[in-house]
């Protein structure tokens, strides 16, 4: 069965990858692409959007989302994990096509609309564009099909944060939009570190990709010489972590996961910001802000072997 997705990104490396991912991937529709402020300024991660879809033939629109989060103040680009330009520092051509003409909340919600219980919703940057498509009709959390976000780390696998000691970035950037988003009506699952810090592409695996996959597989290296420069001075690790593509791989294969289902709520402020924090069904609590909040759920365990599997016979067919 193939399933409809709105990609929600913000590339970055991984996001690009992630995107490629979903492109080639037989069991999926990519419907629209989606941009929000991250790994780049808006206009950066947009151009770089607009230019992955037009080298590689991707045909889904691409629509601008937000600038900034809902409340906090934007951080600035985290030029040092993916360059100057988000892509590597690959200098990328202009593109020449354009962006829609609506905005991407907008884009998100006309969509849903037209398309009842069929669209997936695969955000994989910060969630500001998925909480300001609810502000416009709180009714879509009933007719989206899921949400699959890259995002939030629940302490499994003794991964807690990567950008403080309890917060993962995606989740960090705009923790109010995260928080709306996770305690909506509408059905989440969480893909956070305690799963994809385990999915780490390694050397062996990157050249077999960049032999087999044609200009894909040459892209992909050439933007990940600076992302693994990173993982190799910071984690000391041979690869990197494929995060955003572990989003993608939860749509065409969730049974490569094993999940907890429980009350997820982000922390918005202070010095635990971003912190996500899933309450399992068995444990009980006095009243609490966790209380009358649908339940959802994030992945705590993952065949990362053969998720990576998954990623390289699908770029290369």
């Amino acid at each position: 069965m193939t399933e409809k997705i709105i990609f929600d990104t913000d590339p970055g490396i991984d996001d690009a990858m992630a995107l490629l991912f979903a492109h080639h991937a037989r069991d999926i529709d990519l419907v629209g692409v989606t941009t929000v402020l991250g790994n780049g300024t808006i206009d950066r991660v947009t151009q770089n959007a607009l230019y992955i879809c037009e080298r590689f033939g991707i045909n889904a629109p691409v629509y601008q989302g937000a600038a900034a989060p809902l409340l906090v103040e934007a951080d600035e680009p985290p030029a040092f994990v993916h360059g100057d330009d988000a892509l590597g520092n690959i200098q990328p051509a202009v593109p020449s096509h354009s962006i829609g003409d609506q905005y991407a909340a907008g884009y998100m919600v006309d969509t849903i609309l037209q398309n009842p219980n069929e669209i997936t919703l695969v955000a994989v940057g910060r969630l500001t564009n998925l909480a300001m498509a609810l502000r416009i009709n709180p009714d879509i959390a009933g007719l989206v099909k899921q949400v699959v976000v890259m995002g939030g780390a629940l302490g499994s696998n003794r991964f807690t944060g990567n950008v403080s000691p309890v917060a993962e970035a995606n989740i960090h950037g705009d923790p109010h939009a995260a928080d709306i988003v996770v305690t909506a009506t509408w059905p989440v699952t969480l893909v956070g570190l305690d799963v994809t810090m385990q999915c780490v592409m390694d050397s062996e695996r990157l050249a077999a990709l960049r032999q087999a996959a044609g200009e894909a597989g040459e892209f992909i290296w050439d933007i990940t010489r600076h992302y693994e420069n990173f993982y190799r001075d910071t984690h000391g690790v041979d690869g990197f972590a494929v995060h955003d593509s572990c989003a993608v791989a939860y749509v065409m294969a969730p049974d490569l996961f094993s999940v907890q289902q429980g009350t997820t709520r982000v922390v918005t402020e202070g010095i635990s910001r971003g912190q996500t924090i899933l309450v399992p069904d068995d444990k009980k609590f006095p009243p609490s802000a966790w209380d009358n909040i649908p339940q959802q759920q994030g992945c705590i365990g993952v065949d990362a072997d053969a998720l990576l599997d998954l990623y390289q016979t699908t770029l290369t067919g």
